[in-house]
């Protein structure tokens, strides 16, 4: 016998407990995404679209972040957890839905962070270039090869995901700090300049305002928002934020304003005084998009104007790198927690618990992309649609979870609700419509790798998803309420005794509050039945309803009732949970062993689309008291949802001591039961991370599993399916049954 107990981190299962990010690292993260980066690659696209007008693109895109950014604190306050929008969408929507918004929001951040990488290598060259020139002469011209700048961005990416590996930080605080105060400089050697310029001078330089009209300007808007993209992020790394009710949404909001504070001056005195003579600012930045503000800063301050910029734009593309590899990271190892990818990268390292694996498969995929794709333009256009796309979503969501958080509201409210969300996800979804039919080779990469994780979904992490998903709904049954549903657990009673444990186990399966819970009691008539004479049918219905309304009350448990009158209680059952749509049918039997009575039972199971839970116990047995749990697996044999749901409502009210068993036959070869223990482990880490697993080499299960039995409070056994209609309790199920008196739940999954 080979017994196992399953010690797997709990930080594997869910976010680390050491949350070590105050206001300020977690601002950091946002300040490091955004400042910078965005507006030295995007200032010229906008002057040249729109002219001066572009001050005000930028301006409107930062109140639309803003708004963007007033409903993910929400989220982020109700569920602060690593992960961002994808753990959003995980809470509000289905896991499928959440796994299209994770697989590609985490690919939107593997390919920022390429951009980046590509742009500090590209700004470090710069620097190299200007040194050889000034002290050894001729360049060579390896030096300004693609390759060495690919190469150097994989070294860069690969240097700072090492370094993400043994620190918990993010937002290089240091190099934040250091941009800061570039552009401080920039911007006060700018207002001094300007001071030294007539209002002639000054006005010219902002006529015309509208060099292409308020098309125009939109159109600067649908190019340059991505500039301000980055204070998501703080939520992709909100389970690494102390107090982050309150931290997240100050962090955000605080990134944002310290964006726009910094952005909208520059572009000001840009404008104003950093113009060549006879150019405007809308013809010198078509002429050199990609260099106007280090031309424009060369123009009022001189060469050292030049090198502030160029300073700026090293530390920026660092800062930002660094970012997206953090957060890119944490939702990659978010997502592999919930089992929609690998569950290894879900593994936390060191006494902060970082996630090594999630943090070096993210470089791996943004090398990748750098090799095989070193012109990642069209790229960089699917990632700014795709965020644009996931901040809509976010909107929706921030509209559905403040109407479904009844029990637990946002501790962080948006002001203005509904209007901050319905205008925010307005203005995020027209610009995303903007960048789709402006570059249209961005949508056909989203669609793309969309659809390539749909089938890598589909076909390796859809089975484990879904049932760490209902595990997690089962835990938590607040999520069901916030994905809109109200599930109904039709409870058929016809022996009193019975009452209080089949009521205590619909209440765990769907508890009052977000479902609910409808007992149904059956008179059944005899041949030629006459009520004014012969009334004892009523009256053991009365007496069941009368064991019924005792229990509910003495359990604190809402119920609702229901009494019908029918010769045949097993159609009668399966027509009211049909008429009522039930999501699961609770039943009482018990004599399973008894051929006959099983009978009955296997025929409605074969009549219900529900999932159904038969219940076998003992007179004095009460569900409150159950702690040690038996779970016999035959192999993956479609009972996981179920046994997932069980095992979660159970899992919600007490601590458990679950044991999987697997018996194989004295012939079983060692590697089939090595092969056993590690699915009967991996199934064990999906439904009940603390359980005990245990693989017995016997020649008789039954005794195996009857003698376990005696050391628990329940066995756990799934139905024995015959076709697609029939359904049977099977030789074993039955032959356990009458060799223990150990109360006994056997389920059967709808369909």
């Amino acid at each position: 016998m080979l017994t196992h107990e399953l010690q797997l981190p709990l930080e594997t299962y869910m976010d680390s407990s050491s949350r070590q990010m105050t206001l300020l690292g977690a601002t950091g993260v946002g300040v490091g995404a955004i400042v910078g980066g965005g507006i030295l690659a995007l200032a010229g696209t906008a002057f040249a679209t729109t002219g001066p007008a572009a001050v005000l693109a930028f301006l409107f895109n930062g109140v639309i972040a803003l708004l963007t950014a007033l409903s993910l604190a929400e989220l982020a306050s109700k569920f602060p957890q690593s992960g961002g929008t994808y753990t959003f969408a995980k809470k509000a929507l289905s896991v499928e839905a959440a796994f299209a918004v994770g697989w590609v929001v985490w690919f939107a951040s593997v390919v920022a962070a390429v951009l980046y990488a590509i742009g500090f290598a590209h700004f470090s060259l710069v620097v190299v270039t200007q040194l050889w020139q000034a002290f050894a002469g001729e360049v060579p011209n390896w030096i300004e090869s693609s390759s060495l700048k690919t190469a150097g961005a994989i070294l860069t990416t690969v240097l700072l995901s090492a370094s993400l590996m043994i620190r918990s930080a993010g937002g290089g605080q240091l190099v934040n700090v250091g941009k800061i105060i570039v552009f401080a400089c920039l911007i006060l050697a700018g207002i001094v300049a300007t001071t030294q310029q007539s209002s002639a001078e000054i006005v010219t330089a902002f006529d015309p305002f509208f060099t292409a009209g308020i098309g125009g300007l939109i159109q600067a808007m649908g190019y340059t928002f991505i500039a301000l993209q980055g204070f998501d992020l703080i939520a992709a790394v909100g389970g690494e934020v102390r107090e982050p009710s309150k931290t997240i949404p100050r962090a955000m909001i605080l990134s944002l304003l310290i964006a726009i504070a910094i952005y909208v001056p520059l572009l000001l005195v840009i404008t104003a005084v950093g113009t060549p003579q006879g150019q405007s600012i809308a013809e010198a930045a078509a002429a050199n998009p990609e260099g106007i503000i280090a031309v424009a800063a060369q123009d009022f301050m001189g060469p050292i104007g030049y090198w502030l910029v160029i300073v700026a734009a090293v530390l920026s593309m660092f800062s930002a790198l660094e970012a997206n590899l953090f957060a890119a990271s944490r939702i990659a190892r978010t997502m592999a927690v919930d089992r929609t990818l690998p569950s290894a990268v879900a593994a936390v390292r060191g006494p902060h618990h970082l996630p090594v694996i999630a943090i070096a498969v993210t470089a791996a995929l943004v090398s990748l992309i750098l090799i095989v794709l070193p012109d990642v333009s069209a790229a960089g256009a699917a990632s700014s649609l795709i965020f644009l796309i996931t901040f809509a979503i976010g909107h929706a969501l921030t509209f559905l979870v403040r109407r479904r958080s009844h029990r637990r509201p946002p501790p962080f409210k948006t002001p203005l609700f509904p209007l901050v969300p319905i205008l925010g996800g307005t203005a995020c979804l027209a610009l995303a419509l903007f960048q789709g039919f402006a570059v249209p080779s961005a949508g056909a990469i989203t669609v793309t790798w969309l659809a390539m994780g749909g089938l890598i979904f589909v076909a390796l992490f859809r089975t484990r998803a879904s049932v760490f998903d209902v595990s997690t709904t089962a835990i938590d049954p607040e999520l069901i309420t916030l994905r809109g549903r109200t599930p109904l657990v039709l409870v058929p009673i016809a022996n009193p005794q019975n009452a209080l444990a089949m009521i205590s186990l619909a209440d765990a399966l769907v508890p009052a509050d977000v479902g609910r819970v409808l007992t149904q009691t059956i008179v059944v008539p005899p041949p030629d039945w006459k009520p004014e004479i012969d009334d004892d049918p009523i009256v053991r219905s009365q007496n069941v309803m009368r064991e019924i309304l005792h229990a509910s009350a003495n359990c604190g448990i809402r119920i609702e009732s229901l009494t019908t009158v029918s010769p045949d209680p097993m159609r009668e059952i399966a027509r009211v949970a049909k008429l009522h749509r039930c999501e699961s049918v609770l039943l009482g039997l018990n004599k399973i062993a008894d051929v006959r009575s099983a009978s009955h039972l296997e025929t409605l199971l074969g009549e219900l689309d529900a999932n159904v839970v038969v219940l076998r116990s003992r007179k004095d047995w009460e569900f409150a008291d159950v702690r040690r749990v038996l779970v016999p697996i035959a192999g993956r044999g479609g009972h996981e949802h179920m046994l997932a749901l069980l095992l979660g409502s159970m899992q919600r009210t007490r601590p458990l001591e679950v044991t999987f068993l697997r018996v194989l036959p004295k012939s079983a070869h060692v590697d089939e039961v090595r092969r056993a223990e590690r699915d009967l482990h991996r199934l064990a880490g999906d439904l009940c991370p603390s359980s005990k697993v245990d693989v017995v080499v016997s020649s008789d299960a039954i005794a195996t599993v009857t003698h376990r039995c005696d050391q628990s409070d329940v066995l756990i056994l799934g139905v024995q399916r015959v076709g697609r209609r029939k359904k049977l309790f099977g030789d074993f199920t039955r032959a356990v049954a009458g060799r223990t008196d150990c109360p006994m739940i056997v389920m059967s999954r709808r369909g």
